[in-house]
């Protein structure tokens, strides 16, 4: 894909952050600045408050106010998890890490839950059964490793509360269901890919030796 060209581009500091498209880290130092007048002094001076650096990664903008510190974009919550190989489930994974730094927590939390059935009915579990079943399947399957199990009733509380009650979720709620859905899926898929590919590495090391 080519890069994006972006018009009357200009030079200026450069500063380091990891980008909310792309989610890979950098120092960008190609961007623009937004000033506003201010009085100081009992004259009009030109303040900076804000800039716009571009991704030298994926060509996209990202803002930073000076005000608040803000970055917009902002970087998801949570790890990207690699050799999902459902496709749906890897994208409201990337949904709830998207909401939950948007701080939009309970649709993180209803992600998530919506995530965790997937991912119960894909294993086995019968369709159309409860969400505190379908967690309870993922642990008797042993998908969910049994040192886990504390989080796991906090986890079938949070779900429920998010779907059957009139209540808004917490920062903290979103990103503990975030992690654990990390974890499963980085179990579940990402650790037996990637042993799978060293396995397969050291046989064909053997097989040339």
């Amino acid at each position: 894909m080519q890069p994006l060209v972006w018009e009357h581009i200009q030079h200026q500091l450069s500063h380091k952050y990891t980008c909310g498209y792309c989610g890979l880290p950098l120092a960008s130092e190609r961007g623009w600045q937004a000033t506003r007048q201010e009085v100081q002094a009992r004259s009009y001076v030109n303040v900076q408050k804000g800039t716009i650096y571009v991704c030298h990664h994926c060509s996209r903008p990202t803002f930073f106010d000076h005000d608040t510190g803000k970055q917009t974009p902002g970087n998801s919550f949570g790890e990207p998890v690699k050799n999902v190989t459902d496709k749906p489930l890897l994208e409201i994974y990337e949904e709830a890490r998207m909401a939950t730094s948007a701080g939009c927590y309970t649709a993180g939390v209803l992600c998530c839950r919506k995530l965790l059935m997937h991912l119960a009915v894909a294993k086995g579990a019968k369709e159309g059964d409860s969400f505190r079943s379908y967690v309870e399947y993922l642990a008797a399957k042993n998908h969910i490793p049994s040192d886990c199990k504390p989080w796991v009733e906090q986890i079938k509380d949070i779900g429920n509360e998010a779907n059957h009650e009139v209540k808004m979720m917490k920062k903290e709620d979103a990103e503990n269901l975030v992690l654990f859905c990390e974890m499963l899926l980085k179990i579940l898929f990402e650790y037996p890919a990637t042993a799978k590919a060293r396995n397969t590495g050291k046989m064909a090391a053997v097989a040339t030796a």
